[in-house]
């Protein structure tokens, strides 16, 4: 088999998903016998989305070797602990999606069953208090997770909110010193096989053919690859995410650097606030059917926190998904892909995520449609289950102020997460899956941060004694508020790990791996 091996790969687009692409492949697979070769126009844009993230970059970053204050500082970097919510529920409210979870288990049974077990007798303790990412967020506070796992400091995971263009630039340079090359044209003619299909070469407009084995399609929207030559098809999803609008503007800081992200939900959408060393990103996501662009504009501009510091960017997109990821010979990574509103600051995770599973389905020459079917049908399973949660917080609400929250709170559900609602609304009980990004912490955040509460819960709560139950809740609290008054300030953690200057910087210690407990 080994004559089958793939040659040459060819990544069309570049930004952040082609370069994350071209970093993992020529980092975990190698240039030596495979050669990858990267296109791109200096003459095309890139949308920019995905400067807020999740904990599983982390991973990444650690996979390919990068030095995690290097990397920071280089993308002008913060920390991120967790996503306020505001206005979601109903206005003027708002809770904390953080990255850890609430308490702990007591007997195998999850800690919100005993939280509701104590609510109802009259117990009104926030269940955020109980969550060290969450009261850490709220006092602006920092500190990386213990590597002792017995302690209360080694319960949450934390992401970054980043400059993505800088991140481009800086996985360039990176890849280029690994032998990837990068060839600079727009394409301008795809050819395929007459027999198989599949693509065998592109020409750019200066003439210049690339041939290649394996085609990444990271070209964006317009899906070159993936849609306008292999008809891969799309799945619109508006009528379930109908916000199909976004205009962004970066502004001055105003020197709250905040270790979350915000998403304020307004009267047809939402808008976002991203906290970055050196200013802060801004943008309005919204429904078209309810608001005009000029409406949304001047909303992000009343908001704006800071001087502008660019012009307003329009950006217009569909929700949804290819009907195939990976088609012949050539795969979709990115927006290319697919859409998913960045809600929860899912769109590098998605590229993440196709990246990894492209190096574990790594084929040959001839593709075993076999390994292409189980791509496509776990690619499809994950975009669905991160679908049905943005759906959540849309569907899970009591506003009704504005046609756009009337259409949201009465839409007909996708039939997974109208079981799922009904699940936790009857018995308290989070459906479990295998497969999906958001695990029960996360599902948990939403439910009760908008306001959905359970008409009952897990009835073996019951059989624990509430004087020790009441006692043990006492300390989970108190050791949440010692554990933050312990912690430095997210400034000072990032004027000590990171800060984005020249010279000398002090790394950070070795933590515990906590991406496979995201929430």
């Amino acid at each position: 088999m080994t004559n089958d091996a793939l040659q040459k790969i060819v990544i069309v687009g570049g930004g952040t998903s082609g370069w994350m692409t071209a970093a993992a492949l020529a980092k975990i697979v190698g240039t030596q016998h495979c050669a990858i070769e990267l296109v791109e126009s200096d003459q095309i844009g890139t949308v920019g989305v995905g400067e807020a993230t999740l904990p599983h970059l982390r991973a990444f970053i650690q996979r390919l070797g990068i030095d995690e204050s290097t990397f920071m500082r280089t993308t002008n970097a913060t920390y991120k602990t967790g996503i306020e919510f505001s206005n979601w529920g109903d206005k003027g409210e708002a809770y904390i999606h953080p990255f850890g979870d609430y308490g702990e288990p007591i007997g195998g049974i999850d800690f919100h069953h005993y939280w509701l077990r104590l609510r109802e007798l009259g117990d009104a303790t926030p269940i955020c208090d109980y969550s060290l990412p969450v009261k850490a967020s709220q006092a602006s506070k920092f500190d990386y997770p213990s590597a002792d796992t017995s302690t209360l400091a080694s319960t949450f995971g934390y992401a970054y909110h980043l400059d993505a263009s800088a991140f481009a630039k800086y996985l360039r340079t990176y890849c280029e010193k690994l032998g990837v090359v990068r060839t600079e044209g727009k394409v301008e003619h795809v050819a395929t096989c007459e027999h198989s299909g599949n693509i065998t070469s592109v020409t750019l407009e200066n003439g210049h053919t690339i041939k290649g084995d394996l085609f990444i399609d990271c070209s964006g929207f317009r899906g070159l690859l993936i849609e306008q030559t292999l008809k891969s098809g799309y799945q619109d999803w508006s009528h379930w995410l109908p916000c199909d609008r976004a205009v962004a503007i970066p502004c001055k800081s105003n020197g709250d650097i905040t270790p979350y992200t915000r998403a304020i939900a307004h009267d047809a959408g939402w808008r976002w606030r991203i906290p970055l060393q050196h200013r802060t990103g801004n943008g309005v996501i919204y429904c078209s059917k309810y608001m005009q662009a000029d409406e949304a504009e001047q909303l992000l501009r009343d908001n704006l926190e800071g001087e502008p510091l660019g012009d307003a960017n329009h950006i217009q997109f569909t929700t949804g998904r290819r009907n195939q990821f990976w088609s012949k010979n050539c795969i979709a990574i990115g927006l290319s892909a697919g859409f998913l509103e960045p809600l929860e600051s899912t769109s590098i995770h998605l590229i993440q995520l196709a990246i990894m599973k492209l190096v574990e389905f790594f084929p040959y020459k001839n593709i075993n449609n076999v390994l292409r079917d189980e791509y496509n049908r776990s690619m499809g399973l994950e975009f669905e289950t991160l679908r049905d949660f943005l759906v959540l917080h849309y569907t899970a609400t009591r506003r009704e102020d504005s046609p756009f929250w009337q259409y949201c709170k009465h839409m007909v559900k996708p039939a997974a997460l109208t079981h799922k609602m009904a699940l936790f609304e009857q018995t308290g009980r989070v459906s479990p899956y295998t497969e999906g990004l958001f695990l029960k912490p996360s599902w948990i955040a939403v439910y009760l941060g908008q306001g959905m509460l359970p008409k009952s819960y897990d009835t073996r709560v019951e059989q624990l004694d509430l004087e020790k139950l009441a006692n043990h809740f006492i300390g989970i609290k108190q050791a949440v508020a010692q554990t933050v008054q312990s912690m430095p300030d997210h400034t000072d953690s990032i004027a000590k790990y990171c800060m984005a200057k020249e010279g000398e910087y002090t790394a950070p210690p070795a933590t515990s791996n906590l991406y496979g407990q995201t929430s």
